[in-house]
């Protein structure tokens, strides 16, 4: 067995220490492109004994593994490096007996410090440096070693050198020393990972298939053996999270994966997924360990109104690093699954930060179940998986892959806005005469492009704004690497990080962006690099993994999704068979209704509310009610509490533009049975629970009821979408429906159609969540009646009746007649 570990990775791990500090500032994504170039322009300056980017490799056997520790040196002087060793080289002290002779080792680190205050080199810069100085000694026997450390200021080119020489004893008894330090760990490594290889060889599926089960199974295995993406459509009820993870975990026992991440979209998604390891582990015995990463955020043991990641305001963050190997070890050798209760609990005790744990447990967990963001965002993602830009072999499970596609194209947007610039440079003005005449010439430059926009603007080039932004990135940069305090400090930060964002951004800019400017609502223009179709980025992330699995239950139409989330023709694609009996979802159409915004008028509300109050009507219970928006929603409201409401028989629960995580859970829980929840703060009007009412969930279409939530049995009996779910025509829209026009694709259906469509399955999909529900779902809309719209049904909904106010009533209730013998009759009014 070979244990790998960079000797980036090795130096960070076994030798950090102290505190977490976040008024230290690294430097950013554009920053480090820039030091790219910087070490490129020294090494092609030294000369033609000088080796750029040396790849040098040690290699420890122990009793059961190898362990090889590798990268790659900045640069190594030596003009001897071609030519071989001889023996009796090896034994002389010196290879030229009148004249010291030594390798150099040069570590080149870009900066925009100010050189002139450096008194000695960063020491896990240094360590890095004494590495790769043991590794090439081990393999050459020189009797000594120059090192230096060469740090090179990204805005000046000013170089700034630190020197020092080891013997070959000194070097490697070192490197020896670091490498027993980590032994420990290797050790645990190699006897778990045999551990874990045995334990998945007598896996088997933990559930009795169901039809067409183990065929998805298989086809994900094959995904995974043939290094490609799989594009699953899986309805509800065909066990999609299982049925992914378990093939993964398989392939993960024939050595064809190391690292398994399983990225959502929501946190109820995380939880099905730890449910779905914790069921193997429980009923098959299975070794493995998972990592659950919970956003900073929820996870901060400190109040959001005094946090702040630094040793003064957090006891935690105060020696974080002394102690968090030992935390580590700690939940690693006692722990399999690394929820977030485990966590904050081992967090508590080693008194570390439980977000920061929680990454240093994914380097150990055979899972990571995460955000999209740890494996797609620019700014956010895993670096210490996929910075060095090389495909390993990981495979991602996309569930809910039907998001990625919005926030694919947020996570590679950025937007600037122009009233920022004047604001900070009014606050700092007293203060900062450098990082204000930079924000002055960034204004300017926004002013012009200001002046060409009346209401919309697309633009062919930004350069003119683009080079003072780089000048002003690079002038506070430098402040804020030599100053871990100071006026507005805090504010200089949050806006370096605006325009770095901004500034990476653009340097990803080819024909899948549109830049424009707009204004919003406060009448501040807005400049914008809009990502409209993200394929081109997702693939770049997927590809750093040997296979990616993308499933949804509304992946329709597939060729939309597989196109635009980095899919190619080689890449497969599925549409998996619902396992249930489509006789027991009733479908009905609205033929004399819509949302459109020509036809919407107290009438229309009427229509809507009269529908509402017919569905209930034929079988009392709970319902889900989504509208095209909130305002939608209040009208409609206001028609229903006038014309239908009985408090007596219903409740009506109304989801705010807002709720907290506990008014959330509180809304669902209402439709549990027998709940007797406190309901003055989330229902209209103060009121008494009454048992067996109907209970009516106003929601508005693609928020955060309309997806990610399990109501089973009677809990909810049926879903009434109003409207086909377009977005509102806006500046964002008309840009996409644009870009694809240009392309010769169907502008609107990309734009508005596919989009508003997914939030009808999804909203309708919250019925039949398992093969002894019954439920029904009305779609209020004319538009669903129409060729292009049918088109994108499900095959399960063939059998959708049409109907009109004064027939829903009967029809739905002669659904319901079907069902008697399993339903309770006193529900179902007879017609």
């Amino acid at each position: 067995m070979e244990i790998r570990i960079s000797v980036r990775g090795l130096v960070e791990f076994i030798l950090r220490s102290g505190d977490i500090d976040n008024r230290i500032h690294q430097a950013s994504a554009d920053a480090m492109q820039e030091g790219g170039r910087i070490h490129r322009m020294i090494q092609k300056s030294m000369g033609p004994d000088y080796h750029a980017e040396e790849p040098l490799l040690y290699k420890k056997s122990y009793e059961n593994y190898d362990l090889i520790v590798e990268g790659r040196a900045d640069g190594i002087l030596d003009k001897y490096m071609d030519q071989p060793v001889s023996a009796l080289e090896m034994g002389q002290s010196s290879f030229l007996p009148t004249e010291r002779y030594a390798p150099m080792i040069d570590e080149i680190k870009g900066t925009y410090r100010e050189l002139a205050k450096m008194k000695e080199p960063v020491s896990v810069h240094l360590a890095q440096a004494k590495c790769y100085a043991a590794m090439y000694l081990l393999d050459r026997h020189y009797p000594e070693v120059d090192v230096r450390m060469t740090y090179c200021n990204m805005d000046t080119e000013e170089k700034k050198f630190f020197d020092f020489t080891f013997t070959y004893a000194e070097i490697t008894q070192w490197f020896s020393g670091l490498i027993e330090m980590y032994r420990k760990w290797a050790d645990f490594e190699c006897d778990w990972g045999l551990e874990r290889t045995m334990s998945i060889k007598a896996v088997n599926f933990p559930f009795t298939y169901r039809e067409g089960q183990k065929d998805l199974a298989a086809a994900v295995y094959r995904t995974i053996v043939h290094k490609k993406k799989l594009f699953l459509e899986a309805p509800t009820g065909t066990g999609k999270t299982i049925s992914t993870v378990f093939p993964t975990v398989k392939a993960m026992g024939e050595g064809k994966v190391s690292k398994i991440f399983y990225l959502t979209a929501k946190t109820i998604t995380r939880t099905v997924a730890e449910e779905a390891f914790n069921i193997m582990r429980s009923s098959q015995g299975l070794k493995f360990k998972t990592v659950t990463i919970t956003a900073r955020d929820k996870i901060c043991f400190i109040d959001e109104a005094t946090r702040n990641c630094n040793p003064v305001a957090c006891p935690y963050a105060k020696g974080h690093y002394d102690r968090i190997n030992d935390a580590i070890f700690d939940m690693l050798t006692h722990e399999d699954n690394f929820d977030r209760d485990t966590i904050t609990e081992y967090a508590k005790k080693h008194e570390v930060c439980p977000f920061e744990m929680s990454l240093d447990m994914s380097l150990w967990s055979d899972a990571i179940i995460c955000d999209y963001n740890y494996v797609f965002d620019p700014f956010v993602y895993l670096r210490r998986f996929f910075a060095d830009g090389i495909r390993h072999d990981y495979a991602f499970l996309v569930d809910e892959t039907h998001n990625l596609l919005e926030r694919g194209r947020e996570m590679y947007s950025a937007v600037l806005r122009k009233e920022s610039f004047l604001d900070l440079k009014n606050k700092i003005k007293d203060y900062h005469p450098r990082i204000v005449s930079a924000l002055t010439k960034c204004n300017s430059a926004l002013l012009e492009l200001k002046r060409e926009c009346d209401e919309m603007k697309v633009y062919g080039s930004i350069e003119r704004f683009i080079q003072p932004l780089d000048r002003l990135s690079a002038v506070m940069n430098e402040y804020l690497e030599d100053h871990s305090e100071g006026p507005f400090r805090d504010e200089i930060l949050q806006f370096y990080f605006d325009i770095s964002r901004f500034l990476t951004i653009y340097d990803l800019l080819d024909d899948h962006y549109t830049i424009y400017g707009e204004y919003a609502e406060d009448g501040s223009f807005l400049l914008r690099l809009a990502c409209i179709d993200p394929s081109r980025n997702l693939s770049a992330c997927m590809s750093r993994g040997v296979s990616s699995i993308l499933f949804s239950a509304t992946l329709l139409p597939i060729q939309y999704y597989k196109g635009l989330l980095g899919g190619d023709d080689k890449d497969f694609e599925i549409y998996a068979k619902s396992i249930f009996d489509p006789s027991r979802l009733g479908i009905f159409i609205g033929s004399d209704v819509t949302s459109r915004y020509s036809k919407r008028s107290d009438d229309m509300y009427y229509k809507v509310a009269n529908y509402i109050h017919s569905v209930v009507s034929a079988r009392s219970g709970n319902y889900l009610i989504f509208f095209p928006s909130h305002q939608f929603l209040e009208e409609v409201y206001i028609a229903y509490e006038d014309n239908f409401y009985d408090p007596d028989s219903t409740d009506i629960l109304v989801q705010k533009s807002y709720m907290t995580e506990e008014a959330r859970e509180d809304f669902l829980g209402r439709f549990s049975e027998g709940n007797s929840l406190d309901l003055s703060e989330i229902i209209h009007m103060d009121m008494e629970v009454v048992e067996d009412k109907n209970v009516l969930g106003f929601c508005v279409m693609g928020g955060i009821f309309s997806e990610g939530i399990d109501l089973k049995y009677d809990s909810l009996i049926g879903v009434i979408v109003v409207g086909t779910g377009i977005p509102m025509v806006c500046n964002e829209r008309e840009v996409i429906r644009n870009y694809f026009d240009q392309k010769g694709l169907d502008g609107f259906d990309y734009a508005y159609k596919y989009p508003g469509m997914n939030k009808v399955l999804q909203a309708a999909g919250r019925v039949i969540r398992t093969s002894e529900d019954v439920g029904v779902v009305a779609l209020l809309d004319d538009r669903f009646l129409q060729a292009t719209y049918k088109a994108l049904f499900p095959r399960e909904w063939r059998g959708y009746k049409t109907v009109s106010t004064t027939s829903v009533n009967s029809e739905i209730s002669r659904f319901w007649r079907g069902f008697e013998a399993d339903l309770d009759p006193q529900k179902t009014t007879k017609s």
